[in-house]
């Protein structure tokens, strides 16, 4: 009887002290989304969008659809593989590994809005050459993504989300309002000012947020 007590407690407590490492990985594992990555990315999209903006005001030849998805396709990789090294990175100095439960959680509840919004955002591009409905699209799915990790993700990163999602929704009722949202538009100049407001901009500015926070480990976390 005692034996059984005994082992019974010692059950509970590493029941107990699995509870408190996923609690604990809960509240860091989105601090772990690199704001140097997010800087990066956001300068990187501005300058794309300029260059973009540029090149169809001066009457040069047009960017294709494929190009356009090359392009943001190159950007997202660039900018992910360095939030990737950053984040791995700052798991090893903290001793632990790199794909944890809490990772996984995570991984979990970004996926599907970002497997969705990337599916059908390519699939506009390549079989309508609809660039802003695909702009929108990403944006939209992006901003959820974030969103659905609000359980466990810093209080920035659920703000930047509802700023992708109301940038997204704004942009989508003043398009369509002016008729420029049907299927068969083809125009890169609507797109490129959607993904450099967004993924540019909202990016920078949540990036400089969390540099000039008052948290130093704040700052050292996202």
């Amino acid at each position: 009887m005692s034996q059984s007590y005994l082992m019974s407690s010692q059950q509970d407590a590493l029941d107990n002290l699995r509870v408190i490492r996923s609690l604990m990985e809960k509240a860091h594992i989105y601090r772990a989304i690199s704001a140097p990555a997010a800087l990066v990315g956001g300068v990187l999209a501005t300058a794309v969008s300029l260059v973009g903006f540029s090149s169809l005001s001066a009457k040069e030849s047009d960017i294709t659809p494929d190009e356009f998805l090359f392009i943001w396709l190159g950007i997202l990789a660039v900018t992910a593989a360095l939030n990737v090294f950053l984040l791995s990175r700052d798991a090893k100095n903290r001793g632990q590994d790199f794909v944890s439960d809490g990772m996984r959680m995570a991984l979990r509840a970004i996926l599907p809005p970002l497997a969705v919004g990337g599916i059908l955002g390519i699939g506009l591009i390549v079989h309508l050459q609809n660039l802003t409905l695909a702009a929108l699209i990403w944006i939209v799915c992006y901003g959820l993504a974030l969103l659905a990790t609000a359980s466990f993700s810093p209080r920035s990163l659920v703000r930047l989300g509802w700023m992708f999602v109301a940038a997204g929704l704004m942009l989508f009722w003043f398009w369509a309002a002016k008729g420029e949202l049907h299927l068969a538009n083809a125009s890169t100049g609507p797109a490129f000012m959607a993904m450099g407001l967004t993924f540019g901009l909202l990016h920078i500015i949540y990036a400089v947020a969390v540099f000039i926070s008052k948290k130093p480990e704040v700052i050292s976390a996202e």
